[in-house]
Parts: C-alpha cells; structure tokens; sequence
C-alpha cells in the first residue's frame, strides 16, 4: 500500500487525472477498478474517480508495487490494461503471434511505450499470471524474431530462456521454413524461379541496395518464389525465403521489376490503388528441427498459418 498526500498545487483536480499524473504506469481503466474494487480509497473510504480533491486528502493506493516504478522500456507492458494480440498457436514454452500491419514489434522501431507488439504480449502474460517480473530470476518473455512494423505476420516469442536459446539457434541455423505471401507489380518470369544477389545496407538511408555482383560489405541474399495468381497488372505471389536480410523479399523484388504493391521505400506508389504500406506476411510458419530441440521438440515437424491474409482477399478474391 502507498498513500499519497495532497498538497495546495494539486488540489481542485479530479481523483482520476491525478493518478494519471502520480501513477503514470496505471492504465485508466484499470484506476477505474480500482477504485470500484475499493483499492483506492480517499481518507479511508471510498472514492469516484470525478472526486475533487482537497489540500489535505490522503490517497490509499492497494496496488501492486510495480506501478509506482520509474516508467521505462521495461515495465512499459503495465500501461496495456487489455493486451491485443492474435494467437496462432500457445504452449508453456512459445506463442505464436498474428503481428497486424503497423505494429512495430519493439519500442527502438519508432513506437511508443506501450504501443508494441512484445508490450502487449508481456502484458498478457502477466494478466494470465505466466510471467511474475518482480520474483527473483523471473525470465522476461522476449521475440526470437522481428517483423518490419508494415509488414504483417507470424512472430515468435519465448516464454522461458530455455525456448528462446533454443529458438534462437534453430532460426540461426535455418530449422524453420517461413513463407511469405506478397503483391508484386507486373508478372515475375519464370513462375517458379530464384532471385539471387547481393545486399547491402545503408545505415543512414536506412535502407538496402540489391546488386548482382559482389560488393564491399554486401552479404549474399537468396529468395525462392512461386506466383499464385496475376490480375490487373498485378501478381499474389509465395517468397520462401532461403537468406533473411533486412528488407530482402522488397528489395530484390524491385531490383527485379516488380516492386512490390504500396512499397514506397522501394517502389513507387501506384495511385490506382489505396494502399500506403508494402503488400507482404509472413503467412505460414513450418518448424523442421534436424537436430535435437530439447523442450521444442514437439514443434518438430508442425506449421501453423495465420487466418486470413487481408490484401490477399481484396486485390485476388475468389471467383464465385
């Protein structure tokens, strides 16, 4: 339990605006249970949350120590009071985890605390009582891999360190098969067929460069793609890829002629269509474990897919 004390520059405001001010790490809605739990209370008895407050009053606050810290990137996961996630598939080791378009998976990509993918997944844990940071050796749960924040699709996350050792040597070594669903402009030939080149990265541009040959710094980058179906000048296309560069299925797409749809960075925008961010998911999700997996062998052998792929569904329907 914390008390708090009001002093004459913060009376006349409303209980609820100042525990947003005090308590910053405590989400509104869950103040607002609180204090009809009786959890906050104001001179020892209850309280509404349009409550003025009075120079004098003292605050009663039954709440978990956690939410007076210091806000950081660490404990951001408290500010979620109602974690939005897609679950594919759950075990006591792994999620797996539906990533929406403009989500960005880590607070670094540009998002606010609170706002990322792994805040709302910690933040589920938590509520689900899986997780317990503040117990001695609590494992924070964390991505073994990482999705452009436009880019939609299947994320990893580990629930023990255990899972995430493991994972993470797993997609170092290349045990898992993930396919890519994308919209490219125009027709790749052949249908079925490789893209190979070279990529580099330009830190400052924040960007990738495609060559066909070699140059300094440049690492080699290898997609397999098959083509679905082309309509309208446009191409659904299936990219397995065989390296994971940063940005690589984009980049070598355009390098080849055919940028993929609303990829500006990449591409030009095609004003035919309404779309602002590139048209790619990380749709399916295959684990094929060579080797000893320890408490992930029961993945070995098993994929998973997300539901529903949403531009697949507006620019390829299905004829009736």
């Amino acid at each position: 339990m914390k008390e708090f004390t009001i002093g004459k520059n913060d009376a006349g405001q409303r209980l609820d605006r100042f525990l947003a001010k005090a308590v910053p790490l405590l989400p509104a809605s869950l103040a607002q249970k609180y204090i009809r739990l009786k959890r906050i209370k104001r001179n020892n008895a209850r309280a509404q949350r349009d409550d003025r407050l009075c120079e004098g009053d003292v605050l009663q606050l039954y709440i978990n120590d956690e939410f007076f810290d210091t806000p950081s990137e660490e404990n951001a996961y408290l500010t979620v009071a109602a974690p939005k996630l897609s679950i594919v598939y759950e075990d006591e080791n792994l999620l797996l985890v539906d990533k929406q378009p403009g989500v960005a998976v880590h607070p670094h990509d540009g998002a606010e605390y609170g706002k990322t993918l792994i805040d709302h997944i910690q933040a589920y844990l938590y509520a689900k009582r899986e997780w317990r940071p503040r117990e001695e050796n609590a494992f924070t749960p964390a991505l073994c891999n990482r999705i452009d924040r436009n880019t939609g699709g299947i994320v990893i996350a580990a629930k023990t360190a255990e899972a995430l050792r493991v994972m993470n040597q797993k997609i170092k070594d290349r045990e898992l098969d993930k396919r890519y669903l994308a919209v490219v402009e125009g027709t790749p030939k052949p249908k079925t067929g490789v893209l190979r080149g070279y990529l580099f990265k330009d830190a400052v541009k924040n960007r990738v460069f495609v060559t066909d040959t070699p140059q300094k710094g440049s690492k080699s980058c290898e997609t397999r793609y098959t083509v679905l179906e082309s309509r309208n000048g446009l191409s659904l296309v299936e990219c397995e890829l065989i390296t994971g560069r940063t940005h690589q299925i984009r980049a070598q797409f355009a390098h080849a002629g055919h940028p993929l749809l609303g990829d500006g960075k990449y591409g030009k925008l095609d004003k035919r269509f309404d779309r602002k961010y590139q048209a790619l998911y990380s749709y399916k999700l295959t684990f094929r474990f060579t080797t000893d997996a320890g408490c992930l062998n029961a993945l070995n052998g098993r994929s998973f897919q997300v539901a529903k792929v949403d531009f697949v569904e507006e620019y390829f329907p299905k004829q009736p």
